[in-house]
């Protein structure tokens, strides 16, 4: 098996901050991440006037429209984060919610798109990322087999190459409904790669993602898990994001092949310790 992709989510765990957002990267980068994602919205699109109205105490005011707003990067943020990126040598991108923030992104020439699980059935989008047919990684909580499906068909009808990622929208999702057996059930039914995308807190169920087959592993990373954010208790800490890139490779390195071996190793001892009367 090859090594898995592995992805550090920083969603909105930057707060607003360039600085947090940098930092980020640079943790991402020093735990041996292959990327990092960010995620891009465009508020007035996404959510209904009576959503964004209703009252919510945040760092950044009192309504949620106050909140959400204050979590969104800008034009010059994400310049700095491509230009940074460039500098440290990882790959970044980010899960587009809305069509504006589609062409927003395109700007970056990035490597890689992310179909979020909350715009799986978002037809329009899908059909407007799967234009670009840039590799893209797909989320599917929340969805049934026949919405992911659904969405399947797209990407296959533009020729886009995609991966599924099985998911479970829980923030923070408890072990015992991580369901890691969809992985090979996805990766049958849809004959595609299945990576995991995790909001569990801990390491083992990512790592036992990669020994059913994972191709990819997501998990949001945060600077500290007691920072203020919707996402940071279901996060890692730098420490734990490298603990998680060690074992996820060395999980998949383990694995092996579909064969029994016997190792170079094994024929040594085998001379010291098999005796011709034991041999049948």
């Amino acid at each position: 098996m090859n090594r898995p992709f592995i992805i550090a989510e920083v969603g909105i765990n930057h707060n607003g901050s360039l600085q947090y957002a940098l930092e980020l990267i640079d943790k991402a980068k020093w735990a041996g991440c292959d990327a990092v994602k960010f995620q891009k919205r465009t508020i007035s699109l996404v959510y209904t006037q009576e959503e964004l109205d209703k009252p919510r105490e945040s760092p950044f005011g009192k309504t949620n429209r106050d909140q959400k707003m204050g979590l969104e990067l800008s034009q010059e943020h994400y310049d700095a984060i491509d230009e940074h990126c460039k500098e440290v040598g990882i790959h970044w991108f980010a899960s587009a919610w809305d069509l504006q923030s589609v062409e927003f992104l395109k700007q970056y020439d990035l490597p890689y798109n992310k179909i979020c699980s909350a715009r799986l059935k978002h037809n329009e989008l899908l059909n407007m990322v799967a234009q670009e047919r840039k590799y893209t990684f797909i989320s599917t909580g929340m969805a049934t087999m026949d919405e992911i499906g659904h969405a399947v068909n797209i990407f296959r009808e533009w020729d886009c190459p995609f991966e599924l990622m099985h998911c479970n929208s829980q923030y923070p999702m408890e072990a015992k409904d991580a369901n890691l057996l969809t992985i090979p059930l996805l990766k049958e039914k849809f004959k595609c790669d299945v990576g995991y995308s995790g909001h569990e807190v801990g390491l083992i169920t990512s790592v036992a993602a990669v020994a059913l087959g994972a191709t990819s592993i997501e998990r949001h990373i945060t600077l500290a898990r007691a920072m203020y954010g919707s996402d940071q208790a279901s996060s890692i800490e730098p420490n734990g994001l490298m603990k998680l890139v060690e074992y996820c490779r060395e999980a998949a390195t383990v694995l092996g092949k579909k064969e029994k071996i016997v190792t170079d190793a094994e024929i040594v001892c085998r001379k010291k310790l098999w005796r011709e009367h034991d041999i049948v």
